[in-house]
């Protein structure tokens, strides 16, 4: 039986999202790229428990990149700088427009200052220039809302901070040599961290009295 992805090679692994058998080529190559694969494939699990050296080595070069934005977050704004560079990834602006690395910037600067702003006991919404950055921002803000809502202690100051990180680590990867993308470097970056660490976000830190609790 020949693999239905390329009709060439033969196939050889169940695969579950595409309820078929594929080669181990495409089941290799197209994994998370092409193919949706669900969380329980046994495939994808032991693809991420040991992948390939090129594949640790990027992820190593993509911690290093982002270390120095992060190092100085607290364990509770690690979790709330995850929790938004999910929102992050996941958005998509309305029509034509797509989202790029100086849009998240921009949006997070926004409402880093607005936050800044409220904890000196000023009410004044800073607002992007672009159109993608202002939804983006507004996302941002009923995100925080909505975990507070649930009960979620979160402070302007702490939540400025982290967004200042995601700022600081937006800005420099516009133009990188990345061959992940140029001006979307830096959300390229997030996704294949957030793909190969799972839902960070979801993990408790070890100080009850710390805890961040996300929904």
């Amino acid at each position: 039986m020949l693999c239905p992805c390329c009709g060439r090679r033969r196939a050889r692994r169940d695969c579950p999202a595409l309820n078929s058998t594929i080669c181990t080529v495409c089941c290799g190559t197209k994994r998370q790229v092409e193919i949706a694969c669900p969380s329980h494939c046994v495939y994808l699990a032991t693809a991420r428990e040991h992948p390939a050296a090129v594949v640790r080595r990027k992820q190593e070069q993509d911690v290093a990149q982002l270390l120095p934005t992060i190092r100085h977050l607290t364990e509770r704004q690690y979790q709330l700088f995850f929790l938004f560079h999910s929102i992050i990834v996941k958005f998509k602006p309305a029509g034509l427009n797509r989202l790029v690395d100086s849009d998240v910037a921009e949006a997070a600067a926004a409402v880093a200052a607005t936050l800044e702003t409220s904890a000196r006991g000023v009410i004044y919404e800073h607002t992007p220039p672009g159109l993608p950055a202002q939804a983006l921002a507004a996302e941002l803000t009923t995100t925080l809302a909505t975990i507070r809502e649930q009960g979620a202690t979160v402070y302007d100051h702490e939540a400025g901070v982290v967004l200042r990180a995601i700022e600081k680590g937006a800005r420099p990867a516009q133009g990188s040599p990345d061959p992940d993308g140029g001006d979307t470097s830096y959300l390229a970056l997030l996704a294949r961290l957030l793909q190969s660490s799972g839902q960070p976000e979801s993990e408790p830190p070890p100080s009850p009295e710390n805890r961040l609790i996300l929904p």
